[in-house]
This record gives C-alpha cells, sequence and structure tokens, in this order.
C-alpha cells in the first residue's frame, strides 16, 4: 500500500488546507513530504501536529509525554548524552517493551546507530521534539552525590585544574576534574530539586552542603573537609571574584545553563571560624512573572487589589520577611500594569525577570548607584509607575513617598511583620504620619506555606490545642477537613510540592488615615483594620487549609493568632472561606 504524504495527512487533520499545500508544493517547489517542516519553521503548524501525522505515516504510536516509568535509566546511562541531545532521541520502554522514541523517524541514521548502542531495540515511537528535550533533562542519570563522594575520595592529585569555566550547559561537563565535577553536580541537582539556595558551610572538622527547597533547608552531601579551599576557588572563579582574598566578604555572579535552562546564581561568600562559608541563590531566568490572578488570593483580597493598583498614584507596599515571595507579587502586578501607554521603570538589588516593556534599572552601590541616588534621576524620566526593590532607608522613604504625592504610583517592598506594622515603621523612619497616610493607598503583608502533594496528602483530625492555635471556634473546626503531609517512598520526599502565599490586605481609606495622623500604634490600626474587612494572615492560612491547600502546621509556622485581637477576629470559618474563595477565571 502506498503511503500518504505528510501534506495529505496534515489536510486529513485538517491542519492546513489544500490551498495552502498546493501553494507550497506546487508555487514554492516543495516535496509533499516536507510541507509540514517548512509549516513549522515558519510558525503556522504546531509542532505537535506534525508528530502525529509522522506517527500516523509510519503507523507508529505516538505519546504525549514520557512518564517516570518509561523512563529507563539503564538504557539512558549506556548513550552519550551529546548523543541524545543532538539527535533528539531517548530509549523509553513502552507498554513493556524497550524501544527509541524520536521526534523523526526519518532521520534514520541515528536510530541504526542506536541499534548496535542499544540491541535488541529495535522498535519506534514517536514524541515531540519538546518531550524529548524535557525527558533528557529530567531522567538523564548524572552521577550521585555518594558517587561523587567517593570519587573525591580516591582523588590524589593536589594540584586541581581550576581554569577558566567554559560558556557551556554543566550536563556537558561531567567529565571533568572532580571538584569541577563535584561543582557542576551541586548546581546541576539544585536546579533539578527546585532548590532557591545552596549552602556550602565550613565547621570544625566536617564541610556541609545543603539545600533549600520550598523554603527548608535539606542536607545534601558532607564532602571532605580538605577539599574546601578547592571548591570555594571553583566557584569564585565562575563568579569572577578575587581567589587570593579570604579575610573580607565578596559577592558575585554567575550565568549558566543548567539542562537547557538560563540560570542567574547569585554568589556570597562570608569569612567565617573554619574557613570561607558560600551561598549560591539560583534564579531562574526562564520564568516569568506570573499573572495576578495566580497570587492565590481571596476574592475579598484579589478585589481591594485590582481595585487599588488602578489608581493614579500613590504607595503599593508589599512586606514580609526575606524570601517570602514580595518580589514575585510586585511583578504580578506590574505585568498587570504593563501597557503601550504606560512608562513604567524599576530600581533593583538585583533585576531577578525581565519584563518586556519596562525599563529596569540595576542597584551598583559601588559607583554609587543606590536606591535614592536611582530613584531621584528616575522620576526626571517621566514615569507613571516606579518600582523601589525595597525601602531600608529615610532617604529612599522619602523619595518615594514625594513621588507618590507629586502624582506617581509607586511600588515597593518593606520588611514588616504585619501590614498595620507597615504604618509605624514608616514613620519610625522618619516620615511625617500625615505624609504616610496621604501617601500610602495600600499594604499587603504575605508569607509563603509549602503545599500538600494532592496525590499523597491525608486526611487528619485537629486536636483541640491545634484549633485554638489556629483562632478558630470547635464548630467551624468541624465543618472543614483537614490534611497532613504523607510522604512517599520516594527519597527527599517531605509530603509538599512547593509554595503558595497568604495574604492579609489593608486598605488606606479616610477613616484609617485620621487614625495614623493621630499617631495611633499598630494594634489600634490593626483593629480598625480588621473591623472594616481585613483578613488577618493567620486566617487566609486557614482558608487554604479549608481548600485542601496546605496544612495547620505549615500555616503556624510562618503566622499566629494574638489574643488581643481575638475579640475582632471572625471565628467562624465558613465566613471566611466564602468571602475568600478563590477568584474565578474570567
Amino acid at each position: 500500500m502506498v503511503k500518504k504524504s505528510i501534506a495529505d495527512l496534515l489536510i486529513e487533520l485538517k491542519a492546513v488546507t489544500p490551498d495552502q499545500v498546493s501553494t507550497l508544493v506546487e508555487g514554492e517547489k516543495i516535496s509533499p513530504d516536507r510541507v509540514g517542516d517548512i509549516l513549522v519553521e515558519r510558525k503556522q503548524l504546531d509542532s505537535r501536529v506534525l508528530s502525529k501525522a509522522l506517527a500516523a505515516q509510519r503507523g507508529l504510536p505516538f505519546l504525549d509525554a514520557i512518564t517516570e516509568q518509561m523512563a529507563d535509566t539503564t538504557l539512558l546511562s549506556k548513550v552519550p548524552l551529546k548523543f541524545l541531545r543532538k539527535h533528539r532521541v531517548i530509549p523509553i520502554v513502552y507498554e513493556g517493551e524497550r524501544c527509541i522514541a524520536t521526534y523523526d523517524p526519518r532521520e534514520v541514521q541515528p536510530l541504526d546507530d542506536l541499534a548496535l548502542l542499544l540491541p535488541g531495540v529495535t522498535q519506534h515511537v514517536i514524541v515531540t521534539e519538546e518531550v524529548i528535550f524535557e525527558s533528557i533533562n529530567r531522567y538523564y542519570p548524572l552521577e550521585t552525590s555518594q558517587e561523587m563522594m567517593d570519587e573525591l575520595k580516591d582523588e590524589n592529585q593536589t594540584d586541581l585544574n581550576l581554569g577558566e569555566i567554559e560558556e557551556k550547559d554543566i550536563m556537558e561537563m561531567a567529565n571533568d576534574a572532580p571538584i569541577v565535577k563535584l561543582v557542576n553536580h551541586l548546581l546541576y541537582q539544585a536546579v533539578k530539586d527546585g532548590a532557591s539556595d545552596i549552602h556550602i558551610e565550613a565547621f570544625e572538622k566536617e564541610l556541609r552542603v545543603r539545600y533549600r527547597v520550598d523554603g527548608v533547608m535539606i542536607i545534601k552531601m558532607s564532602p571532605p573537609k580538605r577539599y574546601l579551599g578547592a571548591i570555594v576557588s571553583r566557584i569564585k572563579i565562575m563568579a569572577n571574584l578575587n581567589i587570593a582574598e579570604k579575610r573580607i566578604p565578596q559577592d558575585g555572579r554567575i550565568q549558566i545553563k543548567v539542562a537547557n535552562k538560563a540560570v542567574d546564581v547569585r554568589v556570597s561568600i562570608l569569612p567565617c571560624n573554619f574557613g570561607e562559608r558560600v551561598v549560591m541563590r539560583l534564579l531562574d531566568k526562564t520564568k516569568g512573572a506570573v499573572s495576578l490572578d495566580k497570587l492565590n488570593m481571596s476574592e475579598h483580597n484579589y478585589g481591594v487589589l485590582r481595585k487599588v493598583i488602578e489608581r493614579p498614584n500613590g504607595i503599593i507596599l508589599v512586606s514580609g520577611p526575606t524570601g517570602s515571595g514580595k518580589t514575585s507579587t510586585l511583578y504580578a502586578i506590574l505585568s498587570h500594569l504593563n501597557q503601550p501607554d504606560v512608562n513604567i521603570i524599576t530600581v533593583e538589588n538585583p533585576v531577578e525577570y525581565t519584563i518586556t516593556g519596562i525599563n529596569q534599572v540595576q542597584v551598583n552601590e559601588a559607583v554609587g548607584l543606590t536606591f535614592a541616588s536611582a530613584l531621584r534621576s528616575i522620576l526626571r524620566q517621566d514615569p507613571d509607575i516606579v518600582l523601589i526593590g525595597e525601602i531600608r532607608d529615610k532617604e529612599t522613604a522619602r523619595i518615594a513617598t514625594e513621588a507618590a504625592l507629586t502624582g506617581h504610583l509607586v511600588l515597593s517592598t518593606i520588611h514588616t511583620n504585619s501590614a498595620p506594622a507597615t504604618v509605624t515603621r514608616l514613620i519610625d523612619m522618619g516620615i511625617e504620619p500625615f505624609l504616610v497616610s496621604s501617601a500610602l493607598n495600600c499594604v499587603i503583608s504575605q508569607r509563603l506555606v509549602r503545599k500538600l502533594n494532592q496525590k499523597t496528602k491525608k486526611q487528619m483530625q485537629p486536636t483541640a490545642e491545634l484549633v485554638s492555635r489556629l483562632g478558630i471556634t470547635p464548630e467551624a473546626a468541624k465543618s472543614m477537613t483537614f490534611y497532613e503531609a504523607a510522604p512517599s517512598d520516594l527519597p527527599g520526599d517531605s509530603g509538599y510540592q512547593g509554595r503558595l502565599a497568604i495574604h492579609e490586605v489593608m486598605l488606606i481609606n479616610e477613616e484609617m488615615a485620621r487614625l495614623v495622623i493621630d499617631g495611633a500604634d499598630a494594634n489600634a490600626i490593626k483593629d480598625l483594620a480588621i473591623k472594616q474587612g481585613m483578613i488577618p494572615l493567620a486566617l487566609d492560612g486557614v482558608r487554604c487549609i479549608g481548600l485542601g491547600l496546605t496544612s495547620p502546621e505549615e500555616v503556624l509556622s510562618v503566622s499566629y493568632i494574638e489574643e488581643a485581637a481575638d475579640k475582632e477576629e471572625p471565628k467562624n470559618v465558613e465566613e471566611v472561606a466564602k468571602s475568600a474563595a478563590p477568584k474565578p477565571k474570567k
């Protein structure tokens, strides 16, 4: 039977029209079997549709994804990584049979080469190019931490090669010197585990490496202490720091690729008692800003925020400790406000994510470019909206206030424990109460809590003490379903997966402004805010508990109920959950 051409199959799939095919085949003299490739190149056809057509033409299965069960590390370890990535193929197990997944069965040479490397593996399946790259990055087996430690223990050489790092993917540098391999392994594994930070700590008799994953520190390995100098030197070379200087702190930056992802690594080195301590913060540059409706805000908080960001001037502050997602919230607001007719300028340290259409300034204190000096210059650039990475001193706070009072919308972060405490913090910085009340529009206080793994979580019965600590009545607790983390047997599984934010949003209206001018303390401001409808941080956490998103322990680890304010806080969690349900997408 004569095989149908790709062009005919694409017409049958209604992915192209006969006129399109005719134009390419007759007008541009393109083979009917190459019509799909040309359309994909011109972005007129989804590559997934072409893969389906290829599978139909060859009578091969088409897979939407390659699961963990299909990935066979024994098979993968027999094929060089470069070969898989160059030819876009990967060996898998499908329906009990070992086979080769390819994006293009017409490329027969790599399939023949694999048949020699993997005797008996002759079956083929079709997947998209994106699925192949994702699967290689996720499943290809690099050396384990234990294998890395064993290699270091067996290594006798003293003069290790710490030459210049090449700008290439870390996954392809696995055959370099042991120390280089170790540092590459740390970075790769951190990205794979979703870690935000890598900590390398020196103690009297040991060296410890820890990752921060979902806000929790996890010990990953303990290399021999004698390699501390070589490891730190390797990191310094990568970050363009002074290798000889070990007496003062140093900060640097590494820009690398890990598994096809562009990663920005901020390096901080601090001299300690038993050697230099290294912390590397990882920023995935391929991730963009989240949308406003993906911030996990309650309907009430979302409504307040949507109204307040439409104001043409004033200050919106996001408060919370380091690592509570403040910058992500600001980026979400900026992305929502980013329009062609709006001039937005930011001053940040560092610029974490690049947003098209927004002018972003990087603070450089070494040359005198501070938040305050940059802000003064920014205001001469005719901005409509200004983002300041952080308000940390009186001068920055004063310029931000003046900018808000002269017709600009100012967004920034500040380190305070709650939304009401932010007002008193600004006054403590030296800003007059009447200026704070006039300039400040809204304060968002937030924390990050770990999300329960929805597949493994299990129901729990809360104790009376736990219910009391959450600040809800026993009757309200009976109407809720509580869940706790249930780790699986997989190594490193905590029963949690990712994080989400809980918020309290305080609006500054006329009544609140009068209270601020009168010099009220944070407790009085909080009482009025709750009376006006502010949902305290802990009760927003209770909402997430009721929705099965997180556990009581997580909420209590980042928030608490103050007994003095209990009488003002709503006790009926059903009312809170009803008013604070997730906002549906429009």
